[in-house]
């Protein structure tokens, strides 16, 4: 029996980052891609949305949906909500997919610049934001479907749910010291073009995870799950394939 996948999508995305795994995955398992609060089509929050109140929601709409058990994948701000969501509800994570992310908490400095981007986009909404760091997200040699693709989710994004969910994960706990206690495998996948997250914060995750893989995705950057969508889905199936065996 195939178990259910559940993609948790970075920011300042909507579940339409997966497609391509929406895509290749659901013909043979159940696919759940939501919309996290304040992002896509589910309503935004103002203020402060910590990684645990996402983490949380998580929980409640799988209660809603009867899964139980289930690969849970994280990109990015995603992959910091699977953490968490492994903190808060181990028994119920039988893999997990950790992508273009890091565990350590924010530094000062990165407190003020994620509050400062947050004051930011409430004031000016998100289409400068999305300007600047469009070639951060996806490499500058990137398909220009792509790019364009990206740059859609975020000039769609609320500015409050963007600014209450950068506000949250200024205030991030440690999640260190969780890995080390993961019990399930694990699958750590960056891009080789990373500036946000470089391989060195993927190689720190493998090191740190009991029972994981790592996989360097070579010409992308932030989201290689979009622009090299081929090989990440491969790497993908057969982890998933490993965990079934």
């Amino acid at each position: 029996m195939a178990l259910p996948l559940v993609l948790v999508h970075g920011h300042p995305f909507d579940h339409t980052m997966w497609t391509p795994q929406i895509e290749a995955f659901s013909p043979d398992r159940r696919v759940i891609a939501p919309d996290l609060r304040g992002y896509g089509t589910s309503p935004a929050v103002p203020g402060i949305t910590l990684l645990s109140d996402f983490a949380q929601d998580i929980a409640s709409l799988l209660d809603e949906l009867k899964v139980e058990t289930f690969v849970l994948a994280g990109l990015s701000m995603g992959g910091q909500i699977a953490m968490d969501c492994y903190r808060q509800f181990p028994d119920r994570v039988r893999g997990l997919v950790l992508a273009d992310t890091f565990a350590a908490p924010e530094t000062p400095g990165g407190r003020l610049a994620r509050n400062e981007t947050a004051d930011r986009l409430l004031a000016e909404g998100m289409r400068g934001y999305a300007d600047e760091v469009l070639e951060k997200m996806v490499a500058p040699y990137a398909d220009p479907a792509v790019k364009a693709h990206v740059h859609r989710m975020m000039t769609a994004t609320s500015p409050e749910g963007a600014a209450a969910a950068l506000r949250g994960r200024a205030e991030r706990p440690d999640y260190r010291p969780l890995l080390t206690r993961v019990a399930v495998p694990a699958l750590v996948v960056v891009g080789e073009d990373d500036e946000y997250t470089p391989v060195s914060d993927a190689e720190a995750l493998h090191t740190a995870l009991p029972d994981s893989e790592l996989h360097v995705v070579a010409r992308a950057a932030h989201l290689p799950n979009l622009e090299r969508a081929a090989e990440f889905n491969e790497v993908l199936e057969n982890f998933l394939a490993k965990i079934e065996a």
